[in-house]
């Protein structure tokens, strides 16, 4: 079944193909973007750039966004995947994105949980991705409290074939595929990537029992996409992925496992009344096991299997943009969302075996309408502003829980349904001073809606167990930011910006007791864990500055980007103890700085990442050390149409820490590990 939405995709190339005339041109765009996001704090980072990562994953592209950062340190090979929500500015955050992340104005977060599966997006298949920090855009759908980050899949308007295999340490093996070109008056692309792995052992050395082994991963994806015209100066674009994903965490009863399907259709007016429709569905399965290893680390028992975690996604978007003369464009539509899932667990075991199972799940929805309005009253300055009023629904929701052995029911939590109104808004102005000077400035509002994992999901980390909470209020953010662009000479560009961020009823895993002791919503934790709850707290301030610098001198390209943010929490009744404290995971300097020399199909590349210290947990009590990493990478001609291809992640073999658990245990990130092998390009 989840294939078919991929074929459907691609039986439809050759059917368009045929009927559009030959001088028809298609974009594999949308409408946008608009010249009001010349108001925002953005970033665009080309293919080049993309493909400039030593790990040649998405996920650590991004991080030479300034500001950008994920739950956790590791990347989508070692961490378990409900850490790896998007978020930008200090925010914080845990296993949910607080930044939207799209593929052609589709968005990618998991249904259920609202992280990403960065390893379904192989940078190869993507033209660009354009970061966008500061909230409220309306236009883009709920959810984009942080920014929006949106990935724009590769034009096709030349044929390209690339493949690609590389072989690395601890007997790993990268491949991808890639087919792009015209086809008919369309175009078409196909790309397939296989990654596997032996691992490495993710706790740190001096601290290894005979519990933990390596942590093996093993990642497949398949992705369509075609673009053709159904009419003079409308197109249709459909896109198709599939994928799965599964890894360890380094002992025995940690097996996780992601499948997906989401498929995409996508209708585009470019004439004078530019407009665009949209639907999209995300079919999602998930699994994970948890488990508890003794003081000695000889034994590791299992603690809890979310055996079955399903999930649904669907939606539609419309926007009409009227032609209203070249200083003036407004933007109108409307969209809604659905998500509904379920999480199916065994848990409190007793001699290896579950006691007691559970089920709990729901659904929500989003409905809103948006309009956007940009004017130019004169050359170079800009003048831009939005509105967005959403409709919210929780509804369905349940925890269930019995006894295995008789089936007598334990728990029947139905919260009621709950619903509301979300208004938010965003505006900004740009001001080209003088040639070399560009002035901005924005102010916005956004909310996100709890995700079901928020709501429903239990989950443990090592010894501690953190409870669901189906009580639990939308986020709601406001904040403003101010920069200034300069572009002193030909290929240079220094772009800083100031932000303020206050993130009322921010979401957070909020300690509760330390075991020993039996916890409503996750059973037993030992001494050695803590019991926490998500909860809202009364809000997360962050402020500072991100600075961002490019050259451009032909063959020679160096870029460095520098966040610094204050984040703090405030905060009262059961999280007052957190009060004044950062949040969790949330460092105050995040660095990067990369220099790369072209010259043709030749290439090298280094790029070097820093990341500040931060709190492992909310009460500010352990902390993850420092890091500062340099990767390398190298594409050499040594046929007309073959490459070799060199990469070395992390070369000084840096403990980048990912993780500290009650015990004192480091878990780290991704080591030093070298990649070599072939890409062929036809060219």
């Amino acid at each position: 079944m989840i294939f078919r939405s991929l074929l459907l995709a691609t039986a439809l190339i050759p059917a368009a193909a045929n009927a559009a005339d030959n001088e028809i041109v298609v974009t594999g765009t949308g409408i946008g973007p608009t010249m009001g996001e010349a108001a925002y704090d953005c970033i665009v980072i080309d293919r080049d750039a993309l493909m400039l990562s030593a790990s040649a994953r998405l996920e650590d592209a991004l991080r030479d966004a300034a500001g950008f950062q994920q739950f956790r340190r590791s990347d989508a090979r070692s961490a378990h995947p409900t850490s790896q929500g998007a978020s930008l500015r200090g925010l914080g955050g845990n296993a949910s994105s607080r930044a939207l992340v799209m593929l052609d104005g589709v968005p990618l977060a998991d249904p259920f949980g609202g992280w990403i599966n960065w390893s379904a997006l192989d940078p190869a298949r993507l033209e660009r991705v354009v970061v966008t920090r500061g909230g409220g855009n309306g236009s883009a759908g709920p959810g984009a409290l942080a920014g929006t980050i949106s990935l724009e899949s590769l034009h096709a308007a030349e044929p390209r074939v690339e493949a690609e295999a590389l072989y690395g340490s601890r007997d790993s093996i990268d491949g991808r595929l890639l087919a792009a070109g015209p086809l008919g008056n369309g175009q078409a692309m196909l790309s397939a990537r296989y990654q596997r792995g032996d691992g490495f052992i993710p706790v740190i050395k001096r601290q290894r029992g005979t519990a933990d082994v390596a942590a093996p991963y093993e990642q497949a994806s398949l992705a369509a996409r075609a673009v053709f015209p159904v009419g003079e100066d409308t197109e249709l674009q459909a896109n198709s992925l599939v994928y799965a994903d599964q890894r360890t965490r380094g002992t025995a009863f940690t097996n996780n496992s992601a499948k997906g399907a989401d498929a995409s259709l996508r209708l585009v007016g470019h004439g004078d009344w530019a407009w665009e429709a949209s639907t999209w569905l995300q079919i999602r399965d998930f699994s994970s096991q948890f488990a508890s290893v003794n003081g000695a680390r000889t034994a590791s028992t299992i603690t809890l299997d979310q055996y079955n975690v399903p999930a649904t996604g669907i939606g539609g978007r419309f926007e009409i943009s009227p032609p209203l003369g070249d200083a003036i464009e407004l933007r109108v539509g409307a969209d809604m969302r659905q998500s509904s899932g379920s999480t199916h667990e065994l848990f409190t075991y007793v001699a290896g075996e579950a006691t007691r199972i559970r089920n709990g799940g729901g659904r929500t929805r989003v409905a809103g309408s948006f309009a956007d309005v940009s004017i130019k009253p004169s050359d170079g300055l800009v003048v831009t502003g939005g509105v967005r009023v959403d409709r919210w629904w929780i509804e369905n929701g349940h925890l269930i829980e019995r006894t295995i052995a008789t089936g007598a029911l334990i728990r029947n939590d139905r919260p009621a349904d709950r619903n509301g109104w979300e208004t938010t808004a965003r505006g900004g102005v740009s001001w080209q001073v003088a040639q070399p000077v560009t002035l901005r400035g924005a102010a916005y509002l956004g909310w996100r809606l709890p995700t079901l994992n928020e709501l429903y999901r239990p989950f443990r980390v090592g010894a501690d167990a953190t409870a669901a909470n189906p009580f639990l209020k939308p986020e709601r953010l406001k904040g403003f930011d101010g920069g200034i662009e300069l572009r002193p000479a030909e290929g240079l560009r220094i772009n800083t910006t100031a932000f303020w961020n206050r993130l009322d009823k921010a979401i957070a895993n909020v300690t509760i007791a330390q075991g020993p002791g039996t916890f409503p919503g996750v059973g037993f934790v030992s001494a050695a864990g803590f019991y926490r709850q998500r909860d809202n707290l009364d809000s997360v301030r962050a402020q500072g500055i991100e600075i961002e610098a490019s050259l451009d001198l032909g063959q020679w390209n160096a870029g460095v980007g520098y966040t610094y943010v204050d984040s703090k929490v405030r905060s009262s009744g059961t999280a007052a103890g957190l009060d004044g404290l950062r949040p969790a995971q949330t460092p105050k300097h995040l660095a990067s700085a990369h220099l790369a020399w072209r010259d043709g199909e030749r290439a090298t590349g280094v790029v070097v990442r820093y990341v500040g210290a931060q709190a492992e947990d909310d009460q500010n009590s352990r902390s993850l050390a420092d890091a500062l990493t340099l990767d390398a990478t190298l594409a050499w001609p040594i046929l007309r149409n073959l490459d070799f291809v060199a990469r070395a992640e992390n070369v000084t073999d840096t403990r980048v820490e990912a993780g500290i658990n009650g015990s004192g245990i480091i878990e780290r990130a991704t080591p030093r590990s070298f990649w070599a092998g072939f890409r062929y390009a036809l060219r």
